[in-house]
């Protein structure tokens, strides 16, 4: 990079397991990044028109998360570390530590970027419908992670991943099943609780739509921006209470009708049952 100059950066975790959580560390102080989007989504902090920035130190980036942040390059002759921090994945999960990414060199004849951006920034699109945190849902549902081992005499026999809708018998997802878990209207917004019932992290992701994170652990949190995939915390193994999030789910665009996935994206996970389907249907009149 040129120094002194901005960028605008697009980071997509595309691993099967590995959550990122992103730093930029220049002299062993860390960075600012100016987060502009989320899973393909730009930040306009509650549906306002124009986009915002959220800065940020790091930047936890689960399996299928994507984001857009800004940084500034280094001073001339320096170098920086694009790394990700060390992530506490659970007593069952994975081990990801802190590790270097890539190295950020500062230099005066440093190529261009292969993308640019107009210098102009494009006007802001304007609000289409009713923000989706001001919407009141008008239905709530409960879903939970959990596992087992496949032999129950066996604790190391393979693991089965489940993703279970509350009142629903616990299963591994049924490629051959043509009943859908969850079926809803378009039109409506609905709030799910999502709960994690393992003592590892979960990245619940959802197709066909993005939803606003509006609860963490029970406790109401200020995020007003959308995404498609968040971390559900794992469970401590003796709290009475299991870690979730609740969610406000979109399912107001009339191009979402049909069926469609959601699940954990770690692969290893939705590949061994911890995925279920969901049915849109036409909207009805009321």
């Amino acid at each position: 990079m040129k120094p002194a100059e901005r960028q605008l950066w697009r980071v997509v975790n595309a691993s099967a397991i590995t959550y990122l959580d992103l730093q930029i560390v220049l002299g062993g102080v860390a960075q600012r990044m100016g987060v502009v989007s989320l899973d393909g989504v730009p930040i306009n902090e509650g549906g306002m028109t124009g986009n915002r920035i959220v800065w940020e130190g790091h930047i936890l980036l689960p399996p299928a998360g994507r984001v857009d942040f800004v940084f500034q390059a280094p001073p001339a002759g320096s170098q920086a570390s694009l790394m990700t921090r060390s992530v506490d994945t659970g007593p069952a999960g994975e081990n990801d530590p802190t590790r270097p990414l890539a190295t950020i060199l500062s230099k005066a004849d440093a190529t261009e970027p292969r993308s640019t951006l107009p210098a102009s920034p494009a006007p802001p699109l304007r609000q289409t419908s009713v923000w989706l945190g001001d919407v009141k849902p008008v239905h709530e549902r409960k879903l939970y992670f959990s596992e087992k081992p496949s032999d129950p005499n066996n604790p190391n026999s393979p693991t089965i991943f489940m993703v279970t809708v509350d009142g629903q018998e616990p299963a591994p997802y049924d490629p051959r099943s043509t009943v859908a878990n969850i079926t809803v209207q378009q039109g409506d917004v609905e709030d799910w609780v999502i709960e994690n019932r393992t003592r590892e992290l979960h990245a619940f992701h959802i197709h066909q739509i993005h939803f606003l994170l509006i609860g963490w652990n029970g406790v109401p949190v200020d995020e007003p921006f959308l995404r498609d995939t968040v971390n559900v915390p794992y469970w401590n193994g003796a709290s009475p209470v299991y870690p979730s999030v609740r969610l406000r789910m979109d399912f107001r665009d009339p191009n979402i009708v049909g069926t469609f996935v959601y699940h954990c994206h770690l692969l290893e996970h939705e590949d061994g049952g911890m995925m279920g389907t969901i049915l849109v249907q036409p909207a009805t009149k009321r």
